[in-house]
């Protein structure tokens, strides 16, 4: 299945919220081991750091948050509860805003391990919300599906993650639904 990679660093959030797969229900962060593993090979997480099993609580909450707030960017509703969990990660990130020598800035993490991880993947995003990319990152709405993927259609009005599969998928059910009620 086409999975639409986003550009740059925002394809690290995209890989992030896609640690869980919906179509066969699987985690790939289920545990610590894991998520430092993955945390650190997308080098988000310094080495000898590790994550517990808190962290790993936490890195699911901020994920699924991001998945809501992806699958928003289609104009669902947004969970009322994702903004307070993407807050409360920003917090215990320690997000700060840092100044180059030549008058630049950046939001950077000042959180190391797991908290400044995410800080750095919130960062990201924050980028992206400024650079017009974020409203691209969005969730396939199939159910059996949820996978992350980037809008690259012209007018940003792609739905599913693969229209030959997804889009198709849905075609078929509405088209037996409506022979059904015929």
């Amino acid at each position: 299945m086409a999975t639409n990679p986003a550009p740059g660093d925002l394809e690290r959030v995209r890989r992030f919220v896609n640690t869980w797969d919906a179509e066969d229900d699987t985690d790939a962060v289920p545990d610590a081991a894991a998520l430092t593993e993955w945390l650190a090979g997308e080098s988000l997480l310094g080495k000898g750091e590790r994550a517990s099993a808190a962290d790993v609580r936490r890195a699911h909450a901020v994920r699924e948050a991001l998945r809501a707030t992806m699958l928003s960017h289609h104009g669902e509703p947004l969970d009322t509860d994702a903004p307070d969990v993407l807050c409360e990660a920003s917090r215990r990130a320690r997000l700060e805003v840092r100044f180059g020598d030549d008058g630049s800035s950046r939001l950077e993490p000042a959180a190391e391990g797991v908290d400044g991880a995410l800080g750095r993947l919130l960062t990201i995003a924050h980028e992206a919300e400024h650079d017009g990319t974020w409203q691209r990152l969005k969730i396939c709405p199939a159910d059996d599906c949820r996978v992350a993927f980037f809008d690259k259609s012209r007018n940003r009005s792609a739905v599913w993650c693969d229209m030959a599969v997804c889009g198709n998928r849905h075609k078929v059910r509405e088209y037996r639904e409506r022979r059904l009620r015929a």
